[in-house]
């Protein structure tokens, strides 16, 4: 499975795309960080956004998105430009036909280092660790990118076995409701 990952943001983007052969054993195929000018108008930020993005799913072809799910910040005009970016993320991965999945900023940590109340620095010594990697990746959202893709090569399948789950568990419910509809109308 080959995921793509990104931490979204207006002023700097993370972008990382991880391989996962089944598992724990992941690779890192690449990263990087996509920044826009703080003063530039938002529509062009979430242009540029989205811009690399699909570039990114274009090169790498990615099997799933992973993005970062946005949560509540004290900075009001942080949290809204990061929910735009994750917006924009989504909306380009939708078109290309690809299954967006978000997981929460503890879900990543906890997946990458244990403890859903890791620090930046403690998830990128992880990520270096887990993708082999010579150095750590720089910035932070770049290393967040990389944890996001890896969490989804833990979690995804789980997620996906649950899903399918409740799927078959609301199949027999409906048709148990139905069995039961059928035999109150023959007592009838």
């Amino acid at each position: 499975m080959r995921v793509l990952g990104v931490d979204p943001g207006l002023t700097r983007c993370g972008i990382g795309v991880v391989d996962s052969a089944g598992g724990r054993r992941v690779s890192c195929v690449s990263y990087g960080v996509v920044r826009t000018p703080a003063d530039a108008e938002v529509a062009q930020r979430l242009v540029t956004v989205a811009d690399a993005v699909q570039e990114a799913i274009a090169r790498y072809r990615p099997d799933v998105v992973a993005v970062e799910r946005v949560f509540s910040q004290t900075n009001v005009r942080t949290v809204m430009g990061t929910a735009q970016a994750s917006g924009a993320v989504a909306l380009v991965a939708a078109r290309a036909g690809l299954r967006v999945v978000f997981h929460t900023p503890s879900e990543l940590k906890a997946a990458v280092t244990g403890s859903g109340r890791a620090d930046k620095q403690q998830v990128t010594a992880m990520v270096t660790k887990l993708l082999g990697l010579s150095e750590r990746p720089k910035p932070a959202d770049a290393a967040d990118a990389l944890a996001l893709a890896i969490c989804h090569c833990w979690r995804g399948p789980m997620l996906d076995r649950m899903a399918e789950a409740k799927a078959a568990s609301e199949r027999l419910a409906k048709a148990h409701k139905a069995r039961l509809a059928e035999a109150a109308k023959g007592r009838r």
